[in-house]
């Protein structure tokens, strides 16, 4: 059976838990006999055999991202010609899919990871575009043959945001972890050339700038935190200019009151994460919109305590009072996430944390118990069989 993945994040061009997922999706799809995994994906041109990339059409250069976004979908489409079953990864890749599956009579898989409904924020980014990735994403969720959710929290959220999809064709397949690739590496001299000082308490945020990763609420809560805990942000690529400026407003008077407020903007080798989170005492996700949060895993690998907030697939991962603590969240049901208390959940939040730092003992068993979990239930050889099984129901 030939599959070919359509994708918007291919190695080397990933910048969130969707690139992550399909990267390591692919890798172990290739494991299984009988499959012929192609990739088309969007970008520069790779040298990985059986990826094909597509870059933006120059005719669309001066169009709204949106448009530019649908531009590569076309061509994408053209490109499965022979293809058995496609399987996109978001709304960037999914029209793509929808179309492939209408010109060749092949069916469609759609990976939830995230839904267009449940990020309204992003009308700040994408203005009148953010009305086509929304119709981009529907109309691919109702053609589907089969529906992929990350987490049960996310199937949830697509029979929500999507009543007319069939609930029989939603399928819950949890993101996995490379717990080779990630596990604890204590590596000093690589620590402290980002000038984090790895004989020191520190928590670390690893994410984008975006209304869906909470940033500014975390950073409200570090005003509350132990003065020797140092603030590790691995944070960049953000949305707008409105939120940067808001990050960087909060940064700025945070590092006006400590030392140890270290913020690492560019994309970091992976080496260099895991590096930063085997000596980080706590790991923190205070997400607001988070389907699974491949992050919580990867850190849970690395033997890191995660603090994190409850909600959407988040208590899937982190099992509360052992691989780490999760912080409640009363949050409006517009779409947005936003806390109804957003002073209660920055205290709540800021507790929690020092809580850990304070007890470092407590943080490295919450550490041992994480990497136990995400091998034991995370594994991407059996997440390979579950989506197979998707396939094969299908074709």
């Amino acid at each position: 059976m030939r599959v070919d993945i359509l994708t918007k994040e291919y190695p080397p061009a990933i910048y969130g838990g969707a690139g992550v997922h399909v990267a390591e999706l692919v890798r172990a799809l290739r494991g299984l006999d009988g499959l012929d995994v192609r990739v088309q994906a969007f970008g520069e041109p790779r040298a990985e055999a059986g990826v094909s990339s597509y870059a933006d059409l120059p005719e669309l250069a001066d169009a709204n991202a949106s448009l530019q976004t649908l531009g590569v979908d076309l061509t994408i489409a053209a490109g499965c010609a022979g293809t058995d079953l496609v399987h996109s990864h978001t709304w960037y890749a999914n029209l793509g899919g929808h179309l492939a599956g209408l010109l060749y009579d092949v069916p469609h898989v759609v990976t939830a990871h995230s839904l267009e409904p449940l990020r309204p924020w992003k009308a700040e980014q994408l203005g009148g575009g953010y009305a086509v990735s929304s119709f981009a994403e529907r109309t691919s969720y109702l053609g589907a043959g089969a529906v992929i959710a990350v987490s049960a929290a996310m199937r949830d959220d697509v029979l929500h945001a999507y009543p007319d999809v069939d609930p029989d064709k939603v399928h819950v397949v949890h993101n996995g972890i490379d717990t080779d690739s990630w596990s604890h590496v204590l590596d000093p001299d690589r620590v402290r050339s980002h000038g984090v000082d790895p004989d020191r308490p520190s928590v670390v945020f690893v994410g984008r700038i975006t209304r869906q990763k909470g940033l500014p609420l975390f950073l409200r809560a570090c005003r509350s935190l132990p003065p020797d805990v140092q603030l590790v942000l691995c944070a960049g690529a953000p949305d707008t200019e409105e939120i940067l400026a808001e990050v960087e407003g909060l940064v700025q008077e945070l590092a006006r009151t400590r030392d140890g407020v270290v913020w690492i903007r560019e994309m970091l080798p992976r080496a260099d994460v895991v590096a930063l989170l085997s000596a980080a005492t706590a790991f923190v996700c205070p997400s607001i919109y988070e389907p699974l949060g491949i992050v919580n895993l990867e850190a849970m690998a690395c033997e890191t305590a995660v603090v994190a907030t409850a909600t959407g697939g988040i208590p899937e991962v982190v099992v509360h009072g052992e691989t780490g603590l999760l912080v409640p969240i009363e949050q409006a049901t517009d779409g947005t996430g936003t806390p109804l208390d957003p002073d209660r959940y920055v205290a709540d939040f800021a507790a929690a944390l020092t809580s850990v730092v304070l007890d470092p003992d407590r943080a490295r068993a919450m550490g041992r118990a994480g990497r136990k979990r995400a091998i034991e239930a995370f594994s991407w050889a059996a997440i390979a069989e579950h989506t197979r099984a998707v396939y094969d129901a299908l074709v």
